[in-house]
């Protein structure tokens, strides 16, 4: 996840509160001048962050769109409390504009636009920070829609008092479509503490590649235990996991 946003719109300060990052925290702007990533938790997965330096007209940062196109979503941070958070979002729009790049509502993946290879629509959550500070959030967020003409989904938060910080991860880990598999030796319980990590619609033979190449080359089928079938069925490389199975590899 690439945390991306305008000036002081304490991208840092999240960052840090999420992933326990030592990321450098400043009053003024520009304090973040190179990427800096960390790992957030969310249950048995992890998701990484990736604050980047700030978005702005008035300081371009070239190889910002080459970190964009290695990510699987944006969190677009905003400050709800400043005046010109509007005009801001909208510099920060600007100048992913004029990089190809399109913050886009549409979840879970990346995609390329047609008519242009190198363009890049990147799914994005909207993160409304400092909200602790604001009276009635809910109307300050309709008015951000209703005034940005935002299409974006919005989660309110704040990094120096926490609120809305425990809806980050349960809100990507369904938007992302993520799937988690859980592998056992023969004759031994699965390991619950690790799973693989895929997306709705990946198979069994996706979870060897992920073991090991040499395991999904030698791969002769597998049994699973779970919602994609009953307990201990033996199925083949195509078939599709879901979340929670636990995989069991035979070669």
């Amino acid at each position: 996840m690439a945390l991306i946003g305008p000036p002081n719109a304490g991208k840092s300060s999240l960052h840090a509160r999420l992933t326990g990052s030592n990321a450098h925290v400043g009053l003024y702007p520009f304090t973040t001048q190179h990427p800096e990533a960390g790992m957030m938790p969310h249950g048995d997965v992890h998701f990484q962050l990736v604050d980047l330096p700030p978005v702005a007209l008035e300081h371009p940062v070239p190889w910002l769109v080459n970190c964009l196109q290695t990510a699987d979503a944006a969190l677009l941070v905003a400050d709800l409390g400043e005046p010109s958070c509007l005009d801001q979002l909208e510099a920060v729009q600007s100048v992913l504009a004029q990089q190809r790049v399109t913050l886009s509502e549409r979840w879970p993946s990346p995609s390329i636009d047609a008519d242009d290879p190198f363009a890049l629509r990147l799914p994005a959550l909207m993160l409304a920070n400092k909200a602790d500070g604001i009276a009635d959030i809910d109307a300050e967020l309709q008015a951000l829609r209703e005034l940005g003409g935002s299409r974006l989904p919005i989660l309110a938060v704040s990094a120096t008092t926490g609120l809305g910080l425990g809806d980050i991860g349960p809100w990507l880990f369904r938007n992302l479509d993520i799937v988690r598999a859980y592998t056992k030796i023969p004759g031994h319980p699965a390991d619950k503490h690790r799973p693989f990590t895929l997306r709705q619609g990946q198979t069994v033979g996706d979870v060897a590649r992920l073991v090991h190449q040499d395991v999904a080359r030698s791969l002769r089928y597998a049994r699973v235990w779970g919602r994609s079938g009953f307990d201990g069925q033996q199925v083949g490389h195509e078939h599709v996991v879901e979340d929670g199975d636990i995989v069991e590899l035979h070669t």
